[in-house]
């Protein structure tokens, strides 16, 4: 079990963090609206001028490369040097990395230049941060051709010297060394724009009030499941339409709720693999 989990949620309400997203405009809207009903405080500032003041008032940074341009990425890497300077840990999102050369190498280019905490993607776009080749259609990862995503995230955490996070039908979180796989969620979560961006977030969130950032990502993935699978549950069993403000009231009352011990397996099916045992 993850320790100090259940708290967490509530620490959220009491704390409200502020966190200063970079994030795509397709998305704007429902990450903000995320962010309130968990507890925490949005920003959106992109500007690069005030990139670096924002940066550093802010309790986590979450850097997103949905909708992409050249004046984002020296934004994003103002506001991460700053976040760097000043404690602030720092979410990075790399939307589409392999769709595009140019998306591929702004990722890089942040990493390179900013000391990221925790990296959330799905399995190609991580697969492409290390030079693998994975399927991906757009900015989505396609269905065949994606690595274990254990052995994925264990790679990538490594070369990349950062928490990686793949997101799926099951979540995989790592630091290289341990781990953790949280199984959860459900389907329609890829059938709403932004629920990933959202959960980058989330997890950044969770990080601004748990300086164990491996746990707080875990945690974050974990309840992030839940409150998918209540969504569903709420909604009456119907679709992207009902599911999606029935998801955000789900955020809202994570607090009230406990997460299953067995949703987040710590060591049966990352034994062997020099993880958490």
């Amino acid at each position: 079990m993850i320790p100090n989990m259940q708290h967490l949620p509530r620490a959220i309400k009491q704390r409200r963090p502020l966190i200063h997203n970079m994030t795509n405009v397709v998305v704007t809207n429902f990450t903000a609206n995320g962010l309130l009903a968990i507890g925490a405080s949005p920003v959106m500032a992109y500007a690069r001028e005030e990139a670096a003041d924002m940066a550093k008032m802010a309790d986590a940074l979450v850097l997103n490369l949905g909708t992409l341009s050249s004046e984002l990425v020296e934004s994003a890497i103002t506001a991460g040097r700053s976040a760097n300077l000043h404690g602030v840990p720092v979410m990075l999102d790399p939307v589409g990395a392999g769709a595009t050369a140019f998306r591929t190498k702004s990722a890089l280019a942040i990493l390179r230049e900013v000391r990221v905490s925790m990296v959330r993607g799905n399995a190609a776009e991580i697969a492409h941060l290390i030079g693998e080749s994975a399927g991906i259609k757009g900015v989505d990862a396609d269905d065949t051709g994606e690595d274990a995503p254990v052995d994925l995230a264990a790679r990538a955490a490594n070369r990349l010297g950062t928490i990686v996070a793949i997101t799926g039908k099951e979540d995989v979180i790592t630091d290289g060394s341990k781990g953790y796989v949280i199984r959860g969620g459900h389907p329609l979560l890829t059938r709403v724009t932004g629920t990933g961006c959202l959960l980058t977030s989330v997890m950044g969130a969770f990080a601004a009030v748990e300086n164990d950032l491996l746990a707080a990502g875990a945690a974050a993935l974990a309840f992030y499941g839940a409150a998918a699978t209540r969504a569903f549950e709420a909604g009456g069993f119907r679709g992207p339409g009902s599911f999606q403000p029935a998801f955000l009231d789900a955020l809202y009352e994570m607090d009230r709720y406990e997460i299953d011990e067995e949703a987040i397996v710590c060591h049966r099916a990352l034994a062997g693999r020099g993880f958490l045992q």
